[in-house]
């Protein structure tokens, strides 16, 4: 086995029967499939055993692309692109879904990436830190925050279970879990302006919203939201603000 490189936040999943459990989360059987980091392709292995219609590894690591290209070579319907995932062109791709052992370094970067493509993915499965996890689940928080806030708008998420240390090589020190993300039809919304109006109005939350964002024409009846904080208010008063924004 090759290994890991920290630069890129590599760890490699290793246990056959997470694999599995993680291909089982859905039905991947006759329809396009997009892996990124794929590794050695423990993962893979169980998609291929579904037999999907397309499948694409993108691989940034050229040893691991060219192990996965000599491994796959025999599957025509499988592509190996060495490439990085946020430079990828995911144009050729409609409702496809998204299988990844996220490198922590770049998990929320790239998730939020994904999710501006609408109509791309019908679903991404992912391991990601827990910690991250738990910031992303608007259904089980008290206060709002930049992620929960951005997640709710844009797709429907569920944390489905926690991943031990014990199946990594090399064994991570921080905990991971496996979610879901369903991207919901948000065709009303323009995503990029949603991403930064959900930057400015999280950067100083403790901060009161009218000393952060100054909404010059805002409707009387809503002045009373803006003397609050942002990580206090739901998501349908923030985006009655967002569409004053």
């Amino acid at each position: 086995m090759l290994n890991p490189k920290k630069s890129l936040g590599q760890n490699f999943l290793i246990d056959k029967n997470i694999c599995r459990k993680i291909i089982n989360l859905t039905d991947v059987y006759k329809k396009e499939v997009i892996e990124i980091g794929p590794g050695t392709g423990q993962i893979t292995d169980e998609i291929i055993k579904k037999n999907p219609k397309k499948l694409l590894l993108i691989e940034k690591d050229d040893k691991l692309f060219i192990l996965l290209k000599k491994k796959y070579r025999k599957y025509e319907y499988v592509k190996i692109d060495n490439n990085d995932a946020l430079n990828y062109d995911y144009s050729s791709f409609n409702n496809a879904i998204i299988f990844s052992n996220l490198p922590y370094n770049m998990s929320v970067k790239l998730i939020i990436h994904l999710l501006k493509m609408k109509k791309k993915f019908s679903e991404l499965i992912l391991m990601v830190q827990k910690e991250v996890a738990e910031k992303m689940n608007y259904r089980n928080r008290k206060k709002n925050n930049r992620l929960s806030f951005f997640i709710e708008v844009v797709s429907n998420y569920s944390i489905k279970f926690e991943i031990s240390n014990n199946v990594f090589f090399p064994k991570p020190k921080i905990k991971s879990c496996v979610i879901k993300i369903k991207p919901k039809n948000y065709q009303k919304i323009n995503i990029l302006r949603l991403e930064l109006f959900s930057k400015e109005i999280f950067k100083y939350k403790r901060k009161k919203i009218s000393n952060i964002l100054n909404f010059k024409n805002l409707n009387k009846k809503y002045e009373y939201l803006i003397n609050k904080r942002a990580e206090d208010l739901n998501t349908a008063d923030l985006l009655i603000l967002f569409n004053e924004f």
